[in-house]
């Protein structure tokens, strides 16, 4: 079963990254379903797949679907995508293909009930601690770091849109990860690289205060996401 799946993403990566220019996509954007290039790209995949599959005719119904689901799937994404919307389009449009490859995967060679099998006391237990390095983090940062005004610091113009929150979840699921994985040294890395980082930043404000707040911010980051982690590590060897 891994073997198949791994081939078929293989071709898709093939199809989609590696033998797909930028130039292709350019077209493709700008013309939809009348450039050319989107048929050579569905042709490049159909060949990937074929490659791949060694030519095998006991999967041809594999080939039929796959390569028909992405020629309507790229389509329907170029005929709906806009500036606003492109980026949530690609991912959709990945995941609808590796979809596709799934279910095709699971009528060749059946691999559902292994998932059927799975500990759900351990998915959860994961769940709990992703939503807790996540969302339940961020808010208890804003909780305790609410009683300073430090509202115009955090007027930036130049600062992209939501970009602290983003790299603050970031790093805590590295660092959750790291520690669960037992890559301490991982964490130490991620640390310094954002002091490295926060340094220019802090050394042109001369301020203290500034200073001040983004050292308690990342301390509780950091410290929530490695508390997280032992406790993730604690509970699973008493399951």
């Amino acid at each position: 079963m891994m073997l198949l799946f791994l081939k078929l993403v293989f071709a898709h990566l093939l199809g989609d990254f590696a033998l797909q220019p930028a130039k292709w996509v350019k077209h493709k954007n700008k013309n939809t379903y009348k450039s050319k290039y989107l048929y050579f790209h569905i042709a490049v995949h159909a060949i990937a797949i074929l490659v791949v599959l060694k030519f095998n005719i006991q999967y041809w119904l594999a080939f039929v679907v796959i390569v028909t689901t992405h020629f309507l799937i790229d389509l329907g994404k170029l005929q709906l995508q806009n500036k606003r919307n492109q980026r949530w389009l690609f991912l959709l449009d990945q995941l609808l293909h590796l979809l596709v490859i799934a279910i095709v995967v699971q009528c060749y060679e059946p691999y559902f009930s292994v998932f059927l099998n799975l500990d759900l006391t351990s998915i959860l237990l994961l769940a709990c601690c992703l939503i807790g390095v996540t969302s339940m983090t961020a808010i208890v940062m804003r909780v305790i770091i609410s009683k300073w005004d430090i509202k115009d610091y955090n007027e930036d113009k130049e600062s992209l849109k939501n970009a602290g929150t983003i790299i603050g979840i970031l790093e805590r699921l590295f660092v959750f990860f790291f520690v669960i994985m037992g890559i301490w040294s991982g964490v130490g890395f991620l640390l310094a690289a954002k002091s490295v980082f926060r340094f220019g930043d802090l050394s042109r404000a001369k301020d203290r205060n500034l200073t001040e707040y983004v050292l308690i911010g990342t301390l509780i980051s950091f410290g929530m996401a490695i508390l997280i982690g032992i406790t993730y590590l604690r509970l699973t060897d008493m399951l």
